[in-house]
């Protein structure tokens, strides 16, 4: 009787985590160009609330994490502290190039890289920037993967 209770607690939970993911939204030393491209995916023009997204100022609350830019010296502690903050299961997705391995800043005295350097990552947008749909397609691949 309880495996049966705990199975089906544990497949609504799953069932709301796929359909109404929340995210937060770290800047990690980038250019700014991604951050805008990732709050134009929320205006009604690419509208990616229909898939349930939403925007969170909490980490505590947050079940996807998206990062723009390369991890700095400066950002590497406080963005691990964020990813730390996040309540399991927790998953990461990297926007742009900078993102993916330094970008143009690939190189410079207080660069260490891309997001991978600090964080598992489950999705790569790559671009600079990347467009609104990549983004919601990297969101949606990431989705489409949880309910495998």
């Amino acid at each position: 009787m309880t495996s049966t209770l705990e199975a089906i607690k544990e497949n609504i939970t799953s069932w709301a985590r796929i359909n109404s993911p929340w995210a937060i939204h770290y800047n990690s030393g980038s250019c700014n160009g991604c951050d805008i491209e990732i709050l134009a995916t929320l205006t009604p023009r690419y509208d990616v609330e229909r898939f349930g997204i939403k925007l969170q100022g909490s980490p505590r609350h947050a079940d996807i994490l998206i990062c723009t830019g390369p991890v700095t010296r400066q950002s590497r502690d406080r963005l691990r502290r964020i990813y730390d903050q996040m309540p399991e299961p927790k998953f990461v997705i990297a926007v742009g190039a900078c993102a993916l391995s330094g970008g143009v800043f690939e190189g410079c005295y207080n660069c260490l890289g891309g997001i991978d350097q600090v964080l598992p990552v489950n999705v790569f947008v790559p671009g600079c920037p990347p467009r609104p749909d990549a983004i919601i397609h990297g969101v949606v691949t990431l989705l489409e993967s949880l309910k495998q």
